[in-house]
């Protein structure tokens, strides 16, 4: 039987990260509390907290939540837009180098 893959919502995940940011409670404690795994709720609490030093130089006041989940979104947007490009780009220098022959073409 196959094993369904747990799927978070971003707003999941960003208040899991601060249970452990803001209260300084240990990752193993939230992680067994929330009923997931250390290195997953570890790897949230490491973003959030780039995310956070990336922020402190920008505002005098920090973000709301709702502002915080759509920067995530954003991020996530621009990275996959990112991934798009590259490969469109190594697509077009493949298609540059090696272009149809006339053969090909029919």
């Amino acid at each position: 039987m196959a094993i369904t893959r747990r799927k978070f919502t971003l707003e999941f995940r960003t208040e899991a990260a601060h249970l452990v940011v803001d209260t300084g409670r240990s990752v193993r404690a939230v992680a067994s509390e929330l009923s997931i795994q250390e290195n997953t709720l570890s790897k949230w609490v490491r973003d959030e907290r780039r995310r956070m030093e990336a922020l402190e130089g920008t505002s005098d006041e920090p973000l709301s939540a709702a502002e915080r989940v759509e920067l995530v979104r954003l991020r996530r947007e621009v990275s996959e837009l990112q991934k798009d490009h590259d490969f469109l780009n190594k697509a077009a220098t493949y298609f540059a180098a090696n272009p149809p022959k006339p053969r090909d073409l029919r």
